[in-house]
């Protein structure tokens, strides 16, 4: 299923500055698999990297930084078993702002039929569950989030589903609106600190929120959450902190006694676990990604994407680029 030898990737080139090439298409090695990409979400975590960091070296490598894929297999490398050319999948990918990327076959997952047709960034809600699964969220509990974008929607859902009362904090009053229509309880507007504070004490008659997720990756998000948080509570850090450093109020943190879980798991096994129920999830119908896919962009307009991405005009929750 090869259809040629070269393929178009973007290339981040400099701050804000992506160009399309024409590359060779990769070959799968041994024990990998070659996916023809339908799409690729648009992750936040690609929005400070596209601005430009300190650290960053120009040009990146084709392709990269997407990581959210999904598409066909169009070849498979020595070895792999159980997959077939032809077989629509999701997979744990490393350069899939391309129209193919190449993914080991243990980190790829097969998309039933029922699927067929649709959008599958997998890899995001995958992270979604496992951040859930690091909650131990459970019946009766109050959940604040604080943050409610495509990740916070995911998992005032599934923290619903699982009985607990989910106060949504978020900037946005569509995003608010989202996270009601997601089963949010209670929702607050993200503007002023110690209001908020106030806010989750009348609701919770002052215990606070036995679990609090931060899904913004922000200092003062980081603050709040903190604040938030019950005695003997958990603070689930679930925002991708990767422009500086962070301060905490480690005084209040010990005080609370509170346990802090640090969500991003980087352990391939749990990874793709995530992945594959994910997959059942949304094959299940107990998550629909039709509200969170709120923007599509051709591979040209990666720019655009991420400048939704970063801004958020409108009702936006997730860009995708089709491929």
């Amino acid at each position: 299923m090869i259809e040629a030898s070269l393929m178009r990737a973007a290339i981040l080139d400099g701050p804000q500055r992506f160009s399309l090439a024409r590359v060779p298409v990769p070959r799968p090695g041994p024990g990998e698999v070659l996916i023809r990409l339908e799409g690729c979400g648009v992750c936040a975590s690609n929005v400070e990297p596209w601005e430009g960091q300190p650290w960053s070296t120009w040009p990146g490598a084709p392709g990269g930084m997407g990581h959210e894929g999904w598409g066909r297999i169009a070849a498979l490398g020595e070895g792999v078993g159980g997959l077939s050319v032809g077989d629509r999948v999701t997979a744990l990918t490393e350069r899939s702002y391309a129209e193919y990327d190449t993914a080991p076959a243990a980190m790829v997952v097969p998309l039933p039929a029922s699927l067929d047709g649709m959008p599958v960034p997998g890899e995001p809600v995958a992270c979604a569950l496992n951040i859930f699964a690091r909650s131990d969220i459970r019946a009766g509990q109050t959940v604040a989030i604080v943050g409610i974008g495509f990740l916070g929607a995911i998992l005032t859902r599934l923290a619903t589903d699982a009985g607990a009362r989910v106060i949504a904090v978020s900037r946005r009053a569509e995003t608010l609106d989202l996270a009601r229509r997601m089963g949010a309880a209670e929702t607050i507007p993200m503007d002023d600190h110690w209001r908020i504070i106030e806010d989750v004490k009348r609701l919770t008659d002052a215990h606070m929120a036995q679990r609090v997720i931060e899904c913004v990756g922000k200092q003062w998000p980081l603050d709040l959450a903190g604040d938030l948080v019950a005695e003997g509570g958990r603070l689930v850090i679930a925002g991708y902190h990767q422009d500086g450093p962070r301060q905490v109020n480690m005084q209040m943190w010990n005080w609370k006694g509170i346990d802090i879980a640090s969500a991003h798991e980087r352990d391939a096994a749990v990874r793709v676990a995530g992945l594959r129920a994910a997959v059942d999830a949304l094959a299940q119908g107990r998550l629909d990604l039709g509200p969170l896919l709120t923007g599509s962009y051709p591979l040209e307009d990666l720019g655009e994407a991420l400048a939704a991405t970063r801004d958020k005009p409108g009702g936006f929750v997730k860009a995708w680029v089709a491929l």
